[in-house]
């Protein structure tokens, strides 16, 4: 039985045809330049540690961090966002290492700026790797998370991180005001220069567990609910960064990433300064463990959810990916 063909005037398929056509109209194109590096820092030397839940993801002295820098800066990625292991007698319950001028991580800036000095680095303002209950701020003795006394504790960690040479700081606290006494606060040091990457919408998930690994930071009682966001809602994402913006943003993040394109997409529309998304930790690791058991193409579906990202409105994205991207697109023909 013949079929006759039908008479369309618009065939799609036309401008799929070859991988040419493909990439003439492709709409959306990931670039290492869209990326930024998280990397680990501990103390001490010659040590480089896999972290069991992230393989192919380390915690580095500073001595290995700093080639692995060069070597990530000379694969043509532009920034890296820089977390700290601290180790546990030096923690307390009210973070004071977080803004200890030489501090792990304050060193490490400033080691980081000799050495590649053109790379962007972006430092974490948050008290859970500091502190002995792994909370993201001062605590009661109610166990309540206190916004305004944790304030006072990011400037002078923001402050302090300036002083070292990071480029932009980062608060994922989540308390709220912060944004507006960090830029203050940054402004009045005479550190103008210094931006803000806002953890502005960044939601109660249970996609951080491997990052908690990294730096065991997990909270030793309750739950960060309080201050992170709850997982059902969206609005409430966009009213989180018109504050952050109104406080003095330069970038405006969501974090996670993949279950939360929709925000990511809302909030494009709702801003004209750049936007982050942070593809975390529990989305590298189900990707990388679903590759080892051979069930998925490792390289394709990398690509294609850093791609999902910036379809839906991402500028830059925080992966732990970025070092595999750019090899990628290093080599790829």
């Amino acid at each position: 039985m013949s079929v006759k063909p039908l008479n369309l005037l618009q065939r799609p398929r036309r401008l799929r045809r070859t991988e040419k056509l493909r990439q003439m109209v492709r709409e959306t194109t990931l670039s290492v330049d869209d990326l930024i590096y998280p990397m680990f820092v501990m103390e001490g030397e010659g040590q480089k540690v896999e972290i069991a839940s992230m393989p192919g993801c380390y915690r580095y002295s500073l001595d290995l961090l700093l080639k692995e820098i060069a070597e990530v800066s000379s694969l043509g990625i532009n920034a890296i966002a820089l977390f700290p292991v601290i180790p546990e007698h030096k923690k307390d319950d009210t973070g004071t290492e977080s803004y200890n001028p030489e501090g792990l991580v304050q060193q490490t800036v400033k080691a980081i700026k000799q050495v590649v000095s053109d790379i962007v680095v972006i430092t974490d303002v948050a008290l859970d790797p500091f502190t002995t209950h792994g909370h993201d701020g001062l605590v009661d003795e109610q166990g309540t998370i206190l916004n305004d006394p944790t304030v006072e504790v990011l400037v002078k960690m923001a402050l302090s991180q300036a002083a070292a040479g990071a480029d932009f700081v980062a608060p994922s606290d989540m308390m709220d005001g912060r944004i507006g006494a960090i830029r203050q606060a940054l402004d009045a040091e005479g550190y103008i220069n210094v931006g803000i990457l806002a953890y502005s919408a960044k939601y109660a998930s249970a996609y951080y567990g491997p990052f908690r690994d990294a730096l065991d930071s997990a909270p030793k009682f309750g739950d960060k609910k309080t201050y992170q966001m709850d997982a059902a809602n969206a609005r409430e994402a966009i009213k989180e960064v018109e504050l952050d913006i109104a406080e003095g943003a330069d970038i405006v993040m969501v974090k996670p990433a993949l279950a939360y394109l929709d925000i990511i997409q809302q909030i494009r529309i709702a801003t004209q300064l750049p936007v982050a998304a942070y593809n975390v930790s529990g989305e590298y690791a189900m990707i990388k463990a679903a590759a080892q058991m051979g069930w998925i193409d490792e390289k394709k579906v990398i690509l294609e959810s850093l791609t999902s990202m910036k379809r839906a409105g991402a500028d830059l994205i925080l992966t732990y990916f970025a070092k595999d991207v750019a090899l990628i697109k290093k080599y790829e023909v």
